[in-house]
Parts: C-alpha cells; structure tokens; sequence
C-alpha cells in the first residue's frame, strides 16, 4: 500500500485549500465548528451547497455525466478531509448522498431529468421516511400503507424520526404495497412531495433541546405512481442499495478536527487531570488506527476492489470514538458542560460564554450523538455483518 500524495494529489489538495480559503466565509467556517449534529441548519448548508455547485463541486461521488467532478478516490478523499478541517458545514445527506445515487441507479429517464439538477442546485431538500414506531432497526416490518388507486397511491400511517421534514419540500419513502407478501417483498420506494394533502409534521424535541427530528402522518395522501423508484414491491433493493452510500462514506478527518480543539483547551489549562490526559492520548491512538485503514481501503478502492465488511466496522469505529470524544469534552468542560445556552450555538452570535466557547456545544453533541450508533444500521447489526461475512458464522 503506498498512500504518498503524487505531485498531481499535492497540486490538487492545495486548489482545494485555495478554494477554501477564498470561499468558506467565518460565518460558514462557525456554521461548521458549532455543529450539535452531522445535520446543519439549511441557512448555511444551503449557501455552501450554492457556492459548490457554482464550483461543480457539488457532487463528488456521482458520476460526470450526471454533474459529479470526475474525481479519483483520492482526489475525493482529499477534498473530504480538507473541508472537515476547514470547518466547513457537512451539506445535508439526504440529498446528494443518499437519494441522489439511487435515482441515478433506478431511475427513468425523466425522473433523472427532473429531479438531478434539482438536487444540485439544491432546488429541492429532502428527508428519509424509513423508521416507523416499531420499525426502527427491523425495518421490513413497517405498516405505512400504500393502496393502488390508478395513477396514484393512496398512504395512510406514520414515519417517526424524520431529520429536517419540518424543512423539506421532498422525502423518499418506503411503504408497504402488499401486506400479504413476506416483508422484503411487498415494500415499494416513492418519492414525493411534502406539500401534498394529507401530510402533517409534527416536532420531536431532543434531549439536547433542539427541533431536528419529527413525525410525519399520512391520511389519504395521494402520490403519483410516476414518483415509484424501481418497481412496485421491490423498494427493498432499492433501500439496500441506498445503504451502501449512507454507511460507506465519509472519513476521520472530522473526528481529527474535532480533537484538535479538544486538545487546544486541554492542553492549555494548568490543572488538566492527568487521567484525562491518558484518556486522550488513547483516543487519538484509536483515530491513527482508523485513519489508517480508511486509507487502506482507499487503496483497495483505487485498484478496483470493493470495501466489502470494511463499511460496517469503519462504521462501528467512527461512531464510537466520535461518543468518545464527545465523553473527553464534557470531561474538560467540568461543571460548564451543564449550562444551557443554546444563543451561544447559533454563528456569529454577540453573547458571554460561561466556560469555555470552544466546548460551548459539548454536551448538545454529546446527547444527539448518542444515536450515531443507531442510526444507519445499528452497531449491533454491523456487527452481525461482519460475524457473517469475516468469521462465516
């Protein structure tokens, strides 16, 4: 494995830093560096995602044909990693990440036409209506009801811890078209819009105090068959396939930007805990291990092999060590890591910081990351892949 950056990368990685330098203003850079969660309010998602569309940055991992950059794997890493260590806001998945690659996968012609550019230009937002009370990680077994009725379906039921619905004008959604077959097989994938009838989003308010999940409720909303990704009552693939972008991307270098703040306020005080010193210095041992094999399986990828079970466990590793670099700041943020005051969180904002501004979002991270290891595949399940596909048991 030789992971030395050529020439070309080097010259590559110093236009994105210039790009960077020249784009990414403070409020963005605070937008990004503020962050509770890996959802950023769309007031500043949204002007960063215009400033990289004009760019034709957008899209790094789609193919050129349908607006992506025509990047190499690492060219794609590195332009990753320098955002992250710029600070600058991690645009919305569920867009460009998520339903983007599967209408470019299954979609028709018309449907890629339309809704494409669209998401590039960050016309439409969109939110995922997978988990349903009850269905959460054994989601085959979700009741949102669609009947035939002509050319459209007609939803009744609910979706539960719906990021950004209260934002979004589109959602992606799975639903049960034949609730006699076995549960993989009677499940459709639908795109519509949020403004239909019938359609009501209701706030879930987090543990740390913030609007960013909800439920949607469906009562006789009709939605065009013309909005069917796939075919009817084979979502499940299209779901599948789904997954394979929202658990196989991103890196470390947020983890490591991250840590460096951390380290910045713990190495400046002058009564650190020498326990806490310890703790870190195992974490960031942890983050080298990982850097390390995202970068062999960058490797692999470069030469044309698939990352196989590497996802699952660079999921499991990720999400844990981002749970415990959370634990390391409410650590350093001692008795300040329970004040609330979420006016300091905001970009740009004029208030006094009791302790110190670098930790001031440590304990909202720290509650809404909670569900990194839930989310996208519970650890336990990645687990269980890896017991499978490795191990064979």
């Amino acid at each position: 494995m030789n992971l030395d950056l050529t020439p070309e990368d080097v010259e590559f990685r110093a236009e994105v830093r210039a790009f960077l330098a020249e784009n990414l203003t403070p409020e963005l850079a605070d937008a990004g560096r503020l962050a509770t969660s890996v959802f950023i309010e769309p007031e500043f998602t949204m002007p960063w995602q215009r400033i990289l569309h004009k760019r034709g940055w957008v899209a790094p991992h789609w193919p050129k044909e349908y607006g992506g950059t025509g990047w190499d794997e690492m060219q794609r890493y590195i332009f990753a990693s320098e955002c992250a260590l710029a600070g600058a806001p991690g645009l919305s998945p569920m867009g460009l990440a998520m339903v983007g690659p599967c209408i470019i996968g299954y979609g028709t012609p018309e449907q890629k036409a339309h809704y494409l550019p669209r998401l590039l230009a960050g016309e439409d937002y969109w939110c995922q209506g997978y988990s349903e009370p009850g269905s959460g990680s054994d989601l085959a077994s979700l009741q949102l009801r669609a009947v035939s009725d002509g050319d459209h379906y007609v939803l009744n039921g609910t979706k539960i811890w719906t990021t950004h619905a209260h934002h979004a004008n589109k959602m992606f959604c799975l639903v049960r078209t034949d609730p006699g077959a076995k549960p993989q097989t009677g499940i459709t994938f639908l795109l519509l819009d949020m403004k239909t009838p019938g359609i009501k989003v209701d706030p879930i308010i987090t543990l740390a105090g913030e609007h960013e999940l909800n439920q949607v409720f469906f009562d006789d909303v009709r939605v065009p068959k013309s909005g069917r990704l796939g075919e009817e009552n084979d979502g499940w693939s299209v779901a599948k396939y789904l997954l394979e972008f929202e658990r196989g991307g991103g890196s470390s270098a947020g983890l490591h930007a991250g840590l460096s703040r951390l380290k910045q306020v713990v190495f400046a005080a002058a009564d650190t805990d020498p326990g806490l010193l310890r703790r870190l210095s195992s974490v960031a041992a942890r983050l080298d291990a990982i850097t390390t094999t995202e970068q062999r399986i960058l490797a692999d990828l470069t030469s044309g092999q698939p990352p196989g079970p590497a996802a699952s466990m660079l999921k499991i590793q990720r999400t844990e060590l981002m749970q415990a670099i959370d634990t390391l700041s409410i650590e350093a943020s001692g008795v300040h890591a329970a004040v609330y005051q979420p006016a300091a969180w905001q970009p740009g904002a004029n208030v006094d910081v009791l302790g110190d501004p670098a930790l001031v979002t440590g304990m909202a991270r720290y509650l809404n990351n909670r569900a990194a290891s839930i989310y996208g595949g519970s650890n336990e399940v990645q687990r269980n892949i890896m017991a499978k596909a490795v191990l064979g048991l």
